[in-house]
């Protein structure tokens, strides 16, 4: 009860600012997944893997980045989104570090392993704490939160590029990898779920079928959830490809 109280008092604890925190933890990890291809080349350059069997790396990242998701918002409803987050930053600093130092293929899909499964603990958790803090504002949230994903890329491929030129890609990896983390994990210690006064305002403006919660079992039985998973998978392909 009184931890509840002190986060419904929070400055931090408003739709906005959660929104935010919750975009700029997105920009931090956009660069997991879209800036991933800058480092092929100079990894295969010294260690001549050859490229296919560095991009293994790639497909162990995306597919721990997405299908555990899940199992991470679980996680979510039952503790918060602060430690899901904060773990997130943490596995993502991790997953960099090692990519830094990593001098052998093994090293490298360890490295993606936890790198996807702390991109995906943020990811799912930005874009679903956002859609609580705005029920009425659901697809605005959840497109905002989600642009943040690819702005952070845009902004910061050009400065990874950069040091990779100059420093090489171990001190990109490394200092990219330790920076974005922290930011997550600064930023994620400042995550709350809706106060009980939005839930409870959320109860009496909406109508009742807006706010009824279908378990998971029943979303799988929902053949509208395995059309939308089909052109989820498809636009997806063809983009990671």
């Amino acid at each position: 009860m009184e931890l509840q109280q002190r986060e419904s008092t929070s400055r931090f604890a408003s739709p906005w600012v959660q929104l935010v925190f919750g975009v700029i933890c997105m920009a931090m990890i956009a660069n997991m997944q879209y800036g991933w291809t800058l480092f092929v080349n100079p990894i295969d350059d010294k260690y001549h893997w050859g490229r296919t069997a560095i991009q293994v790396a790639f497909t162990i990242f995306v597919v721990t980045e997405t299908w555990l998701v899940p199992i991470e918002g679980y996680l979510v409803d039952k503790y918060g989104p602060r430690p899901v987050v904060v773990g997130g930053g943490l596995l993502c600093a991790i997953a960099w570090a090692l990519n830094s130092v990593a001098s052998s293929l093994p090293m490298l899909y360890v490295a993606a392993a936890i790198g996807g499964l702390g991109a995906g603990a943020v990811y799912g958790t930005c874009v679903g704490n956002a859609l609580k803090w705005f029920p009425n504002r659901r697809g605005l949230a959840a497109g905002i939160t989600a642009a943040g994903f690819g702005a952070g890329s845009a902004l910061t491929v050009v400065p990874i590029a950069n040091m990779i030129k100059t420093s090489g890609y171990e001190a990109a990896f490394l200092w990219f990898g330790l920076g974005q983390g922290l930011i997550v994990f600064i930023l994620g210690m400042a995550l709350f779920p809706p106060s009980a006064k939005i839930l409870s305002e959320v109860k009496t403006t909406l109508k009742a079928a807006a706010t009824y919660n279908a378990s998971p079992r029943q979303v799988l039985k929902s053949p509208i959830f395995w059309v939308m998973y089909a052109m989820f998978v498809m636009m997806a392909a063809g983009g990671l490809m």
